[in-house]
């Protein structure tokens, strides 16, 4: 029997486990933190820094019929567009249905993967457990690579911002708006997550702006954002942010 080390125990990782066992191989799941989910696994305090991590109000932007798995339907009393934590429940309902958890070990994050010096064709990959940091290497017939394309943010340079007094943050570290009240915020981007921060932020803060070089938002949006348009901008340390 086949042996398929899968790195990763969010959405992807658990269809690659399902589908495994399906197929009659042997598939041993190492997740990283203590629990499945990826990204959809919202964590208030985030001991994995290099993981993704949804917004405590995060809804998906899709419809559950659309991002369901096909063999899987959510329950029907599920709303169309999940919370986050209907999601994880519905990927946690997966899971037990299909037998996935028996093989995953958690807290267990994968060194390395390098190609077996016998000739054999299979893989070397090196473990080492978060809980006491010892390591261990197996030898695997294939790996999946089920990480996703979250975990590591990118974060642009803008002049003045390693002076700027107030505080930066990139969504990939946002929670919850609570630290925000009553202070005028600047949300660069237009994307999906900055839309989401800018209107939760929105209800608690003084002001929220949002800035985007691609498109022009000539007037208010929802919950009183209002849009700007910058292809660049400098910040100065007093908390002045002008664009061009």
């Amino acid at each position: 029997m086949s042996r398929i080390a899968i790195i990763g125990a969010g959405a992807s990782g658990l269809t690659s486990v399902k589908a495994c066992l399906e197929e009659g191989l042997e598939p041993t799941c190492f997740e990283k933190s203590n629990a499945i989910g990826g990204l959809w696994r919202y964590r208030e305090m985030d001991n994995f820094p290099d993981l993704a991590s949804v917004f405590k109000s995060t809804v998906i932007n899709s419809s559950k019929e659309t991002m369901a798995f096909s063999d899987f339907p959510p329950p029907r009393e599920f709303p169309n567009y999940m919370h986050n934590s209907l999601l994880y429940k519905y990927l946690t309902m997966y899971a037990e249905n299909f037998g996935v958890l028996d093989h995953i070990r958690f807290n267990t994050s994968v060194v390395s993967v390098t190609e077996d010096q016998s000739g054999s064709g299979r893989w070397r990959v090196r473990v080492k457990s978060e809980t006491n940091e010892e390591e261990e290497t197996h030898i695997f017939d294939a790996v999946m690579v089920c990480i996703g394309h979250h975990a590591m943010p990118h974060r642009p340079t803008f002049e003045g911002l390693d002076e700027f007094q107030g505080e930066t943050i990139h969504t990939h570290d946002y929670k919850t708006p609570g630290k925000y009240e009553d202070k005028k915020v600047l949300v660069i981007g237009i994307g999906n997550s900055a839309g989401d921060a800018a209107v939760d932020v929105s209800r608690i803060a003084s002001k929220v702006y949002m800035s985007t070089r691609k498109e022009q938002c000539g007037e208010e949006l929802e919950n009183g954002v209002l849009g700007l348009q910058f292809s660049s901008a400098d910040f100065s340390p007093d908390g002045m942010v002008t664009g061009s």
